[in-house]
């Protein structure tokens, strides 16, 4: 097939899961054209029957602000005419599928597309206001609807009472890119032999709560000597830096800001912590569960689905900044025991989430919506 492929390109999972399945449907065989106003993070250039398409938005003195919805909808029509596209597949519901659904209807409705949901699409933005109306228009119009989680499906219901239509089909992971094979080297450019490594892994928006990760690190570190990799970068990076010097602990948290090679940092941690207000579903504590490493979540959103409470990791509640230090200083001071959770995680991901068990669900359903 010819799948044409919008995102975000640099922030959040949704892009990240945009590229990596574009990267996936590749590897099968399709033509993937990722239509964006930047080439996607992840994206290597080199990758066979990959296609970049830059939407370029003009700035008249008129327009306040750049239209890049209509810019969009216009490149999308152009490359899907040029390019024979089969289907357009948007990521995060505002405003790629409004812009999808608009060159769609230049097509007569004959170019069909596929809207998933991540997360905030539906719990932040959809539910403002002003965005409320337009957000319930774009799912109700869009031929295809996945969702990420059961959880985000049920919410969908709930906010906009659509929701017949929408599928789950959960986030993946390549399995044999994320395994857990610890660089020893690596792991000693940033610790000692008897320290801890904890990692971090998002966009450190305030959803994220980064600063619960230095706190969790404070009541840890007594105990048992750690170190805390920040790897992302966003607006609350200068909060977490100013909490970890006003701390004493400036040496031991270290901010690595945006990285493309996310696997090889996870496999030398011992923890992932993953705090958040809200997920959709918790992708980065699935890649590092790919890596065996159990996390310490929030158990919020999608990521009940993903961590399952004292088998793979541990789930607890949002801003438990003590019972989440509790939980991992009884796993790094138990050596079997981080041994058994790492193991499961790692099958949880093998049983469930690889990437040969997810796209062929996105492939079928593509032939599903191109056959209605």
């Amino acid at each position: 097939m010819k799948i044409g492929i919008t995102c975000y390109p640099t922030y959040g999972g949704s892009g990240i899961v945009a590229t990596e399945l574009g990267v996936e449907l590749s590897a099968r065989g399709h033509q993937v054209h990722f239509i964006t106003y930047a080439n996607p993070i992840r994206l290597s250039a080199d990758l066979p029957r990959i296609h970049y398409h830059e939407v370029e938005v003009s700035n008249y003195p008129l327009f306040q602000y750049p239209p890049y919805s209509l810019a969009l909808a216009s490149r999308m029509a152009e490359v899907a005419q040029t390019e024979s596209l089969d289907l357009l597949h948007v990521h995060y519901a505002i405003p790629h599928s409004i812009s999808a659904y608009l060159a769609s209807q230049m097509f007569a409705g004959k170019l069909p597309f596929v809207t998933t949901l991540h997360g905030t699409d539906v719990t932040l933005v959809g539910t403002d206001p002003s965005f409320l109306p337009i957000t319930r228009f774009s799912i109700d119009q869009s031929p295809g609807v996945t969702a990420i989680s059961e959880y985000l499906k049920q919410r969908t219901i709930e906010v906009f009472g659509v929701g017949e239509k929408i599928r789950v089909i959960p986030n993946f992971v390549n399995c044999e890119f994320y395994r857990p094979e610890p660089n020893a080297d690596l792991r000693a450019r940033y610790a000692r032999a008897d320290e801890a490594v904890l990692i971090h892994l998002s966009n450190f928006r305030p959803v994220k709560r980064i600063s619960d990760c230095v706190r969790i690190l404070a009541k840890v570190n007594p105990s048992i000597p750690s170190r805390l990799l920040m790897v992302g970068d966003g607006p609350d990076r200068t909060q977490a830096q100013t909490l970890a010097r006003e701390l004493g602990l400036e040496e031991r948290v270290i901010f690595l800001g945006k990285q493309l090679d996310v696997a090889s940092l996870l496999a030398i941690a011992d923890l992932m912590l993953l705090p958040s207000e809200m997920e959709g579903f918790g992708l980065a504590a699935l890649e590092a569960m790919a890596c065996g490493v159990p996390s310490i979540a929030s158990d919020v959103g999608g990521l009940p689905e993903v961590v399952d409470h004292d088998q793979n990791g541990f789930r607890l509640p949002v801003g438990d900044i003590d019972g989440m230090a509790q939980a991992a200083r009884s796993v790094l001071g138990d050596p079997a025991r981080k041994k058994a959770l790492g193991a499961a995680a790692r099958q949880t991901a093998l049983t469930h989430f690889c990437a040969d068990k997810i796209i062929p669900q996105y492939e079928q359903y593509y032939k599903d919506i191109c056959g209605r």
